[in-house]
């Protein structure tokens, strides 16, 4: 998988407009409560093409590689989805390139 090159700007960008959404996570489950599987400092996101849930650290957004991720996920579904934070990349890339960064 090739990564592209983009500028610093443009991540920052991407990265507030995650945090904005996940920020909206606090009126979406108001009056219940957040899911109990994401750790405090984790977020979920779904993976490949069965959409696999994986839970991450927040500590990945400041990876470049990740960050890499991020773009890619803006570039082919935006950020304006059902499903949560969806990453176009296969399962086992997904798995080797988070495990290599932690």
């Amino acid at each position: 998988m090739a990564f592209r090159k983009t500028n610093k700007l443009s991540l920052a960008t991407s990265l507030m407009q995650i945090l904005r959404c996940c920020s909206t996570l606090e009126r979406k489950y108001a009056g219940r409560e957040l899911p109990v599987d994401v750790p405090k400092g984790h977020f979920a996101v779904y993976v490949g093409e069965n959409r696999r849930r994986f839970i991450v650290s927040i500590s990945l957004l400041a990876h470049p590689e990740f960050q890499n991720l991020l773009q890619l996920a803006e570039d082919e579904f935006g950020f304006d989805h059902v499903m949560g934070l969806t990453i176009p990349c296969e399962e086992v890339a997904f798995r080797d390139l988070t495990s290599t960064l932690r």
